[in-house]
C-alpha cells in the first residue's frame, strides 16, 4: 500500500499528464487514421485502410502506386539533416567561443542567442522575406533551409554549450604533453567530452526541422513542400482527417523508431549520460 502511495505521489501526476494529453490524443489520432473522409469534409464509417495505402503512395482511385508521399518523406528527411548539418557548423564552434569567454561576456552573448525567442515566430519569419527578397530568393529552397538554421541553431548551441562547460581541460594538456598534435590532441580529449551535448542538439534541431511546416511554407513555397505541410494541409484546405492522421502518425512512429535506435546503440550508460 505504502508503494502504490508513493508511486501516486511522485510519478503519478506525469503518468497522469502524459496519459491525457499524449497518449489518449495519439490513440484517437490513430482511430482517425482508419476511419473515412465523407461529405462536407466529415469523418465516419465504414473502417478502411485507403488513407495508410495513400501513405505509402498507392492511389485507390487510380490503382497505382504513385510515390508521391515517399518522394515528399524523403524530401523532409535530406532537409532536416542538411539543416541540422548546417545547424552544427555553424553552433558547435559558437558554443566553445561562448564558453570560453569571461562571465560578463559569457551572459552577453547568451542573452543575443536567446533574444530571438522573446518574439513572435511567425514575425521572425517572414522578416526573412524581406532580408532575401532583393536577393531574389523567395520562395526557394535555399530559403527554407537558411530560415530553418535560423530557427533551430539555438536549440543545438545551448546543450552543445552546456558540455563544453563541463570540459576537463586537463585532458587536452595531458594530451599535448604526451605529443599530440592539436587537432589529435582535441578530438582524443575534448570531443569525447562534449558527444552528450552534441547528440542533445543534433536531436532537439532535427526532430523539430523534420516536422516544420511554417518555414517551408512561408519561404519555400509549393515547390519546397515538406511532410509538415502536406499534414498541415489536410487537416487545414483539404479536410481530409484521416489522410492526415495516417501521415502524422508515420512521422510520429518514424521519430520514436530513430530514438528507439539510439537507446539501442548508446545503451544505457550513454543516456544516463546524455541526460
Amino acid at each position: 500500500m505504502l508503494t502504490v502511495r508513493r508511486f501516486f505521489a511522485t510519478l503519478g501526476p506525469g503518468v497522469l499528464w502524459l496519459g491525457v494529453f499524449l497518449i489518449v490524443p495519439a490513440l484517437v489520432m490513430l482511430g482517425y487514421s482508419f476511419l473515412t473522409r465523407t461529405d462536407l469534409a466529415q469523418v465516419g464509417a465504414p473502417w478502411t485502410l485507403e488513407s495508410w495505402q495513400r501513405v505509402f503512395g498507392y492511389d485507390a482511385l487510380f490503382q497505382e502506386w504513385t510515390g508521391d508521399n515517399v518522394r515528399v518523406l524523403w524530401r523532409s528527411v535530406w532537409v532536416a539533416a542538411l539543416s541540422t548539418l548546417l545547424c552544427a557548423l555553424m553552433g558547435y564552434p559558437l558554443a566553445f567561443y561562448i564558453a570560453r569567454q569571461d562571465a560578463r561576456r559569457k551572459n552577453l552573448l547568451l542573452l543575443l542567442l536567446i533574444i530571438p525567442f522573446w518574439t513572435n515566430f511567425l514575425i521572425r519569419v517572414y522578416a526573412w522575406i524581406l532580408i532575401l527578397r532583393p536577393f531574389d530568393l523567395v520562395p526557394s529552397l535555399t530559403a527554407t533551409l537558411l530560415g530553418m538554421v535560423y530557427a533551430f541553431v539555438p536549440f543545438f548551441v545551448l546543450p552543445v554549450y552546456a558540455s563544453v562547460e563541463k570540459i576537463d581541460w586537463r585532458l587536452l594538456e595531458a594530451a599535448e604533453d604526451l605529443g599530440a598534435p592539436p587537432v589529435r590532441a582535441f578530438l582524443s580529449a575534448v570531443f569525447p567530452q562534449t558527444l552528450p551535448g552534441l547528440v542533445a542538439g543534433i536531436l532537439l534541431t532535427f526532430i523539430p526541422a523534420l516536422g516544420t511546416f511554417v518555414v517551408s511554407d512561408i519561404l519555400g513555397g509549393a515547390k519546397t513542400a515538406l511532410v509538415g505541410n502536406l499534414i498541415q494541409n489536410q487537416f487545414g484546405q483539404a479536410g481530409d482527417w484521416p489522410y492526415g492522421s495516417a501521415l502524422s502518425f508515420l512521422l510520429m512512429g518514424a521519430v520514436l523508431l530513430g530514438l528507439w535506435a539510439y537507446a539501442r546503440v548508446a545503451g544505457q550508460k550513454g543516456l544516463e549520460e546524455l541526460v
